[in-house]
């Protein structure tokens, strides 16, 4: 185990970490843009879930790397990594389920995403992130949904538009374990330093 914090500590493991979260990041974004292109203006901030997700985690590393730490990012982060990392495992599982095939990108998404999901936690015995904080998390993990299912705005995915009511049900209560678990991982966890 204490290799593994050794390596998260690593500076630059960290460069290497925001790299790959910018690349993930531009392709997110990328990868939204049709959606984006007809979405009202009002919505587009709370569209693209996951790179949005990946964005916050980049402003954590970048503090990381300025010896700082920015907890409004830092519990936006945890809270919206684990929420679209599991969303989009169990969203490309269902699609298989549906349709019987999944492109190679599907698979590439999961994998993608189940690092996402695990990177937020693996880091946040070095977050410094206070009860109000995890509110303002907690608003926004919430209002994203009530964006994306009462307002119409999720994430497009072939034919699971015939399951939305589930998804955006799966999606509510998934936002409140997420939620849980950024109060467990930065309130009732032993802090450490990242001493770069």
């Amino acid at each position: 185990m204490i290799w593994l914090w050794s390596l998260l500590k690593n500076r630059s493991f960290l460069w290497l970490l925001l790299v790959v979260n910018v690349l993930g990041t531009i392709y997110g974004y990328i990868w939204y843009m049709p959606q984006l292109e007809r979405t009202p203006g009002i919505f587009i901030p709370f569209v693209p879930d996951s790179p949005t997700a990946s964005l916050f985690f980049c402003f954590v590393l970048i503090a990381f790397l300025l010896k700082r730490n920015w907890p409004i990012f830092e519990v936006l982060a945890i809270i919206t990594l684990f929420k679209y990392g599991v969303w989009a495992i169990v969203m490309n599982l269902l699609t298989l389920w549906v349709s019987g095939d999944l492109p190679w990108e599907g698979y590439m998404l999961m994998v993608s995403h189940g690092a996402m999901a695990v990177q937020g936690i693996l880091y946040s015995s070095f977050y410094r992130v206070k009860p109000w904080h995890i509110m303002v998390g907690a608003v926004w993990a919430v209002h994203n949904d009530i964006i994306d299912y009462v307002y119409m705005q999720y994430p497009v995915y072939s034919q699971l538009y015939m399951y939305i009511q589930h998804i955006g049900y799966f999606t509510f209560w998934l936002s409140i374990a997420s939620i849980a678990i950024a109060y467990y991982f930065t309130q009732k966890t032993a802090r450490n330093s990242l001493s770069l």
